[in-house]
């Protein structure tokens, strides 16, 4: 497959209704059977070609009726409305998959959602901070999610938990945390205390760079 030059560096988040570890991660079904979420990334530094896209941001709110494997998918685009045409074009290029290796992240979406709704273009206020495990993105009337540290159930201590995954096509390590969400676009939805992975990753046609 030919793939157009580009590199994707930032702060990526997904939250979701699992529970906290994130059961696709280990290859096992949703926590509820289902699940829906919400994953996506600042650009601290990035191209599609000659486009810049450094300090964009762009999230995808996502449905699957049971194992992500198992496709069948709901996917709704979100990209920041301070992009230019010439971004958006590049951030779409990117997240469908056609400039992608088999089995990287953009690749693997593209097969198992089969529902692409349209997308919003909108203001974004996203707050990151990996170490403290803790995160915040409004974008109004559409999505909001807050990321806290996972708290003892007895003292209420914050617990420090982190996944690696040397083989991973989302990232290769991430600190897990808890999630609130609200979802008012195409795929409505609410959950609470849900699972949460905030990673510092670099995205590349070929997959998670080092």
């Amino acid at each position: 497959m030919a793939q157009a030059d580009w590199r994707l560096e930032g702060e990526w988040i997904k939250n979701c209704t699992c529970a906290f570890g994130c059961p696709c991660d280990f290859n096992a079904n949703p926590t509820q059977g289902s699940c829906k979420g919400l994953a996506g990334m600042r650009i601290t530094k990035g191209h599609f070609g000659t486009t810049n896209l450094d300090g964009l941001s762009f999230f995808v709110v996502v449905s699957f009726p049971g194992a992500l494997h198992l496709g069948n998918g709901q996917l709704q685009p979100i990209i920041e409305e301070r992009a230019t045409p010439a971004q958006r074009e590049a951030l779409f290029n990117i997240m469908s998959g056609q400039n992608s290796a088999e089995g990287t992240l953009f690749h693997i979406f593209s097969l198992i959602v089969t529902t692409m709704h349209d997308p919003i273009f909108a203001p974004v206020t996203f707050e990151f901070d990996k170490a403290a495990r803790v995160a915040r993105l409004v974008i109004p009337g559409v999505l909001e999610t807050e990321v806290e540290p996972i708290k003892n159930p007895v003292t209420g201590a914050p617990h420090h938990i982190q996944v690696v995954m040397p083989e991973g096509f989302e990232h290769h390590g991430a600190e897990v945390a808890s999630s609130n969400i609200r979802s008012n676009g195409a795929i409505k939805f609410e959950t609470k205390g849900g699972h949460s992975t905030l990673a510092n990753v670099v995205q590349t046609p070929q997959g998670v760079a080092a």
